[in-house]
């Protein structure tokens, strides 16, 4: 048995991530300081909050597919709900199909933001309709005001045991530092930083630091990587065989990140590395202090072709400060 289950519907590991704050308020007002969180598995949760301490299991379902593959999740949704029977359950996230499945489950308490048809299926009133078109992480500011539940930050603050990051140290420690891990590959085209863009902004970079490159980005885009080390002078890795919490270690260890809007993003600020995101495409995030907009200099803002207006020239201009700060600093990694 469970007595609060939180459900995550979304499907990147950055949604893990910025979800974080909100999972530990939760808990906190839950018995025993626990939760049981459900999400997909393409957020590889279970990985990612294995060292959480007020999660107590993180269990997968899933909720895409075709319309017959839809329903049957649903069905496999209320089943696990059934089976944990918990007291209640909070669905972070608009969708009725969580909701519902929780109210044929049985549940007493189904807590959601009520927008749509999910109103129909919880237990609260929801948060006021003018925050539909806002960020989530408004929605969710919203609901645990309306629940009153304490929220002491958004920041997310995600936790790697001490001998896994010592691994990795070891593992790299010949090589020079700074330490500046790309994130090189992100969820979709539009969101992704031309290769060639990436070789002008690495081939700048070695001409303002001495420190090792790491690229990651997971296996789909190790051959991205490999391209572009044949492009770039050394000190520069693949990094991206690393598994998901080899590459959380590498990032907490590292002194600078930049990426594309993607889970390493994400990742990075919530081990807090300072961490530059290229925002072409969608809108700049603004959920940690750690994470910093690079966005196109022709002041168009978002548009669907946005990351290709992001020069390599104003990407290194932008960092460069970061670049001399770190080099005047000691090293004293890990955090």
């Amino acid at each position: 048995m469970a007595s609060t289950v939180v459900i995550q519907t979304k499907q990147g590991i950055g949604d893990v991530v910025w979800h974080l704050p909100f999972i530990r308020a939760i808990a906190a007002t839950s018995p025993a300081g626990l939760v049981t969180f459900l999400t997909l598995p393409s957020t590889l949760g279970q990985e990612l909050l294995v060292g959480e301490p007020c999660v107590a299991q993180t269990l997968y379902y899933e909720n895409r597919g075709s319309e017959l593959a839809r329903g049957l999740h649903l069905l496999h949704l209320t089943t696990l709900l059934r089976r944990l029977q918990p007291e209640t359950v909070w669905i972070l996230d608009r969708s009725a199909r969580p909701a519902f499945a929780a109210l044929a489950a049985r549940v007493p308490k189904r807590i959601g933001l009520g927008f749509g048809a999910q109103r129909w299926f919880i237990t609260n009133p929801g948060i006021d309709r003018k925050f539909y078109h806002d960020h989530p992480i408004e929605w969710l500011t919203a609901l645990m005001e309306a629940m009153k539940i304490p929220l002491a930050t958004t920041e997310p603050s995600l936790h790697v045991r001490p001998a896994l990051t010592a691994a990795v140290a070891q593992r790299h420690v010949a090589q020079p530092r700074p330490w500046i891990v790309l994130g090189i590959g992100s969820s979709g085209p539009d969101k992704e930083w031309p290769v060639e863009r990436w070789g002008e902004f690495i081939t700048g970079l070695r001409h303002r630091t001495p420190g090792t490159i790491f690229l990651i980005g997971g296996p789909s885009f190790a051959g991205r990587a490999r391209h572009l080390l044949q492009s770039v002078p050394a000190p520069t890795v693949n990094a991206c065989d690393l598994a998901i919490m080899e590459a959380v270690a590498l990032l907490q260890l590292s002194d600078l990140f930049v990426g594309c809007d993607s889970g390493p993003l994400n990742l990075a600020a919530a081990v807090g590395t300072p961490a530059f995101g290229l925002f072409g495409s969608t809108p700049p995030l603004t959920h940690s202090k750690f994470i910093h907009a690079i966005r196109p200099e022709d002041g168009r803002g978002v548009t669907p072709d946005g990351m290709q207006r992001i020069s390599a020239g104003v990407a290194l201009a932008r960092i460069e400060p970061y670049l001399h700060a770190q080099s005047a600093m000691p090293v004293d990694k890990p955090r």
